[in-house]
């Protein structure tokens, strides 16, 4: 199977390139990425050359993005590419965000539709449901209504509903997951986890927005790349699936744990200014691509420990990519402000 992977020197994209290849000794990749500042082909250093291959693009650009479906006749597509820091959604600017989570998308789906590639699994985000509150019972379900509360969410609810127009309208073979918050190598340290270890390592205090209680169901990038394969492999077009491990952490805890595990004090926090918007609490119910696709976590909800303290030993252990990404960040933001 020949197969198209948008966005694939990102975080998620590269740990399913990488599981993909290791899984499937049938399969190639073709990774077409935009190479923004999240991008980093460090991330797939040393794959088999006969079996991955590299294009620099951008989703949105369809002529482009069509020469690379005809040249390569992809089996498949997966997309990964988005822009998906919430705070640069807020204080940057939300356009880039649109173009890329609405307009590109809608351009994968018409290259699909175009070429009839045999099926688009699309990778969105539990954050188009909006949120849920600290006592509430209830967990966000495939049926939950779309309620983005930040553009960046608004954005990825906008590219999943053009996925639901195309198939409904065109029967593009098209899938979308909802998928929890991810941890794992090769994050780009400007979300919760990384950023803490980075700022833990450096012996720099990590700051907390506001209470530090807000809720986030953490799965491992692992078991995610296993799901999207099982989409691949499984999904029905025109589903959608939940992708969680019922791993609900309040964000400071969270923190608190990375300090224990790298010798910190666990007081080495600084209370911030909270951000607009901010989403209370996400909680996933995946027992529908349990159920249909047959998907189970290896870290499961009491393995977070184990799939933490593996992560902050992966960062330890590969200080020259932390001390290059680290210089790049700083580009970043320098740019930035």
């Amino acid at each position: 199977m020949k197969l198209l992977v948008c966005g694939g020197a990102g975080f998620i994209g590269s740990n399913f390139i990488r599981h993909i290849l290791a899984a499937r000794p049938d399969v190639t990749v073709v990774n077409y990425d935009k190479l923004t500042y999240a991008g980093n082909l460090d991330n797939l250093a040393e794959l088999p050359s006969d079996r991955y291959f590299f294009i620099q693009g951008d989703i949105c650009d369809a002529e482009v993005l069509d020469g690379v479906f005809a040249e390569h006749a992809p089996d498949a597509v997966v997309n990964f590419a988005a822009e998906t820091h919430v705070d640069r959604s807020i204080h940057i600017g939300s356009r880039e965000f649109v173009m890329t989570n609405v307009v590109g998308v809608q351009t994968i789906l018409d290259a699909v539709r175009r070429h009839k590639t045999g099926k688009f699994v699309n990778v969105s985000t539990d954050e188009v449901y909006g949120t849920l509150q600290l006592d509430e019972p209830r967990l966000f379900l495939e049926t939950t209504p779309f309620e983005p509360n930040v553009p960046y969410a608004a954005a990825k609810a906008g590219g999943d509903l053009m996925c639901r127009a195309s198939f409904r309208t065109f029967g593009v073979p098209v899938v979308v997951s909802h998928c929890s918050n991810n941890y794992g190598p090769f994050q780009f340290p400007e979300k919760l986890i990384p950023y803490a270890i980075f700022k833990a390592m450096a012996g720099e205090p990590v700051p907390i927005y506001g209470d530090g209680l807000y809720v986030r169901d953490w799965i491992h990038v692992a078991d995610h790349a296993r799901a999207i394969q099982l989409m691949l492999e499984k999904g029905v077009p025109g589903e959608v699936y939940n992708i969680g491990v019922d791993n609900e952490r309040h964000n400071i805890d969270v923190v608190k744990t990375i300090l224990r595990e790298l010798g910190k004090p666990e007081d080495m926090t600084v209370r911030v200014e909270d951000r607009p918007g901010h989403d209370r609490r996400y909680a996933i119910d995946a027992t529908k691509i349990r159920r249909e696709l047959g998907w189970e976590p290896v870290y499961t909800k009491e393995r977070f420990a184990d799939g933490l303290r593996e992560t902050i030993r992966w960062y330890r252990e590969n200080t020259a990519w932390v001390e290059k990404l680290r210089a790049r960040q700083a580009e970043v933001n320098a740019h930035i402000k």
